[in-house]
C-alpha cells in the first residue's frame, strides 16, 4: 500500500496575495486623494459669514463650511452638515469643532434628489 500525503497548509504563504492586492488598492486610493487639489472660494466677510449661519441655524439647513487652511497647494475638504452648536468664537458642524476665524467659505449646501441622479 502507498503512503498518503498529508495536505500541507501554506500557512501565511496563501494570504500574501490577497494581502498585496489590498496594499496596491490603498495605495492607488491614497494617490487619487492626493492627486485632487481643491480649490479656494470667494473669501467671504464676517458679516456674510454670520449671515448664512444664522440663517442655517434659524431655518436649520445643511452647509458646506471651507476652512482658510492650505496643505501642500491645496485646500481642505469642505465641513458638511448641519450646525449643531455654537458659542461666540466656534461652531459645531458634522461633528467637527471649527473656529470662527478660520472659515473662508460657508454655503448653503444642496443635496441632489434622488430622481435628479444620473447612473
Amino acid at each position: 500500500m502507498s503512503e498518503l500525503h498529508p495536505y500541507q497548509d501554506r500557512k501565511k504563504l496563501k494570504w500574501n496575495g490577497f494581502f498585496l492586492s489590498e496594499h496596491t488598492a490603498t495605495i492607488a486610493k491614497q494617490r487619487k486623494q492626493a492627486a485632487i487639489v481643491i480649490k479656494p472660494k470667494e473669501k467671504l466677510t464676517e458679516e456674510e459669514i454670520g449671515a448664512v449661519l444664522s440663517e442655517a441655524a434659524i431655518k436649520n439647513k445643511r452647509i458646506a463650511v471651507q476652512l482658510d487652511v492650505v496643505i501642500a497647494d491645496s485646500y481642505l475638504p469642505d465641513i458638511c452638515g448641519m450646525i449643531q452648536g455654537f458659542d461666540e468664537s466656534t461652531i459645531y458642524v458634522g461633528g467637527e469643532k471649527i473656529k470662527l476665524s478660520e472659515i473662508r467659505n460657508v454655503e448653503f449646501e444642496s443635496v441632489a434628489k434622488w430622481s435628479e441622479l444620473e447612473d
